[in-house]
C-alpha cells in the first residue's frame, strides 16, 4: 500500500517544534508529550519521527494517531498498515502494535484516551451505557474530516485563548463522531424541544461571562447532558455555547471601553486571557481595535 506524501491541508501545527518534514530536516526527531488531567489523564503526543522505530508494545488506553506529513507504517492485527494525511490510525487497548517511518519520516499527533473516557462520551452522546470496551474494527480510518478534528482538538487543548466550553465540546464531538461513524454506535440522541433548559443555559452565560465556565457546569444548570446541550444550543441559537460566551464578553468589553476603561483592565474584567486576546475578539466583531474604539 502506498502513501500520500503530502501535508494535511490547513492543519499545520502551531508549535515551531513540529512542522513539515522539510522544515524539520536539520533537526531530526522531535517530541512533545503531556497529559490533560481534566479528561481522565488524557495523554497527548506531538512528534516528528525520521529515525525512531517503536518496538512491539501495548497500551492500557486507545492510541489514535493522525499523520500530518509523510507516512507511518505499523503492524497491527496480523497485517502491515500505512497511515498518511487524510486518515488516522486506531489501536484499541491491549493490542500489540509497532510503528516506524514508511519513507523519509512522518509528522503526527496522537491522543491516548482511557476506556473510561470513551465510555463516558458514549453514554453522554448516545444515551446508553456501553458495556465492556468500545471497539473499532479498522486499523486505519480514511476520514479526512475527523483526522483534521483530531489535530484541531489537540491544538485547542494547549491554546490559552480557548475556553473550557470549547475544549469540552471539541473533545466530546470528536470522540462521539468516532464512536458513531467507526465504533458502530450509530446516531446520537435525537433533539427535541429544549427551550426551557436552553434559556437557563443562556441566562447562566449572560451572568457568568467573565468566568471560564465548563461544559459540565453548564449542562448541570440546563438539566441536559453535555452532547445534547451543545447540539440543542446550536440548533436553537445558531451558534455554540463557546461562541455565545465570547460574544457576551465582547459586548461587555464594548460597554466598558465606551465608558473610558483601558483595554488591559477591560480584558481582565471580561474574562479574556490577556489584552491580545481581547484585541482579536473585539476587532473580529467591530472592525477596529479596542484602543481605537475607546479613543472615539
Amino acid at each position: 500500500m502506498g502513501c500520500r506524501l503530502r501535508y494535511l491541508k490547513g492543519m499545520q501545527p502551531q508549535s515551531t517544534a513540529f512542522t513539515t518534514l522539510e522544515d524539520a530536516a536539520e533537526r531530526g526527531d522531535a517530541v512533545r508529550f503531556w497529559r490533560e488531567q481534566r479528561y481522565d489523564g488524557l495523554e497527548c503526543l506531538s512528534a516528528v519521527f525520521r529515525r525512531h522505530r517503536y518496538v512491539p508494545h501495548t497500551h492500557e488506553t486507545y492510541a489514535i494517531a493522525a499523520v500530518l506529513d509523510g507516512c507511518e507504517a505499523f503492524h497491527h492485527r496480523g497485517a502491515r498498515h500505512y497511515v498518511s494525511p487524510g486518515s488516522f490510525a486506531v489501536v484499541c487497548p491491549d493490542e500489540l502494535h509497532d510503528g516506524e517511518p514508511a519513507d523519509d519520516g512522518f509528522v503526527y499527533r496522537v491522543l491516548y484516551p482511557t476506556i473510561d473516557l470513551m465510555r463516558s462520551v458514549a453514554e453522554d452522546a448516545f444515551g446508553r451505557p456501553v458495556p465492556g470496551t468500545p471497539w473499532f474494527d479498522h486499523s486505519v480510518v480514511d476520514d479526512a474530516d475527523l483526522a483534521g478534528e483530531l489535530v484541531k482538538l489537540q491544538i485547542a487543548l494547549t491554546d490559552p485563548e480557548v475556553t473550557l466550553l470549547e475544549r469540552d465540546a471539541r473533545l466530546g464531538r470528536f470522540f462521539s463522531a468516532m464512536l458513531g461513524r467507526w465504533g458502530g454506535l450509530g446516531e446520537p440522541i435525537k433533539l427535541g424541544h429544549e427551550s426551557g433548559p436552553l434559556t437557563k443555559a443562556r441566562d447562566y452565560l449572560d451572568q457568568h461571562f467573565d468566568r471560564d465556565v465548563a461544559l459540565d457546569e453548564l449542562a448541570q444548570v440546563a438539566g441536559l447532558n453535555r452532547s445534547h446541550l451543545v447540539r440543542s444550543f446550536r440548533k436553537a441559537m445558531g451558534t455554540t455555547p463557546h461562541a455565545y460566551l465570547l460574544d457576551r464578553r465582547y459586548r461587555a468589553a464594548r460597554r466598558l471601553l465606551a465608558a473610558g476603561e483601558g483595554p488591559a483592565e477591560v480584558a481582565a474584567a471580561c474574562g479574556f486571557c490577556d489584552q491580545s486576546h481581547l484585541n482579536r475578539v473585539f476587532k473580529a466583531r467591530m472592525g477596529v481595535t479596542p484602543g481605537a474604539f475607546r479613543a472615539q
